[in-house]
């Protein structure tokens, strides 16, 4: 087991709980992630009370930057598959918008890549003015792994989803809150209060008549649960192929990782 833990978990009360990310300079997601997240959606699945839960990050500049592209490959790959079936990395994304719980992020500053699937694999997100979202797979010579192809399209319609994916680029708040990326752009002043007072307005309310309305939206509105164990294999299949190591590369030369490198404006650095 991992020994930094990467979240704090705070019980507001029993029906309403706050996490806040915390891993390293950028808020990467790592192997260590993975396990602790599967962890930690146990505990929301099994909270008897708990009725709603808001994922945020102790970092201003990165929600969760993305994957750790310097991370241990073979550890990723040896992971045992969870019950479902799919890879623990799949499975996360699929339970977390599952679970009976209404799920908020509170989005300041970047979320990229497995980032931005973590927060579309939330309920409901709410951004600051500073957020920026994005998938930049695509530019880096990978398919997107964590089934923003299942979940955009629903979203944002297939056009735009497209353009996301398939452009690579960064998608500031108020753009991404137009396409439908995002519910709303809260200023940021006001954000952590207003998603406090929207949770807790929720918390209020009866957790089955909660848990049974979701139930019934997620029918209507989530990915299969296969389209998630095909979106990782894909990207295990395109992700780390010699031909586009330069491009990595590159990316790295010029501060990728690093809070003070491209990856402050990394859409439009992906594409030069």
């Amino acid at each position: 087991m991992s020994t930094h833990q990467q979240f704090a978990v705070e019980e507001v009360s029993p029906s309403y709980w706050r996490v806040t990310f915390s891993n390293g300079e950028i808020n990467l997601i790592d192997p260590d992630t993975i396990e602790q997240l599967a962890e930690l959606i146990t505990r929301i699945e099994q909270a008897p009370d708990l009725t709603v839960v808001v994922f945020r990050s102790a970092n201003p500049d990165f929600f969760m930057a993305h994957w750790d592209m310097l991370a241990d490959r073979t550890r990723v790959a040896a992971m045992k598959p969870a019950p479902s079936g799919l890879h623990p990395f799949a499975d996360n994304l699929y339970r977390l918008g599952k679970v009976p719980a209404a799920t908020i992020s509170e989005i300041n500053g970047r979320a990229r890549g497995a980032g931005s699937e973590f927060v579309l694999a939330t309920d409901i997100r709410f951004a600051g003015p500073g957020a920026v979202l994005g998938q930049f797979e695509v530019g880096v010579g990978s398919v997107p792994g964590g089934n923003p192809t299942g979940r955009l399209p629903r979203l944002v319609g297939r056009g735009r989803a497209l353009e996301i994916l398939l452009g690579a680029d960064d998608f500031p708040a108020e753009l991404a809150a137009a396409y439908g990326y995002v519910n709303r752009v809260v200023p940021e002043s006001g954000l952590e209060q207003f998603v406090d007072g929207f949770a807790r307005r929720i918390a209020g309310f009866d957790k089955t008549a909660v848990a049974r309305t979701k139930a019934l939206v997620d029918v209507e509105s989530l990915p299969t649960e296969e389209s998630y164990g095909a979106g990782l294999q894909a990207f295990f299949q395109t992700s780390g192929r010699p031909e586009n190591a330069h491009r990595v590369r590159s990316l790295f030369e010029r501060g990728l990782q690093r809070p003070d490198g491209v990856e402050l404006d990394l859409g439009r650095r992906l594409a030069e």
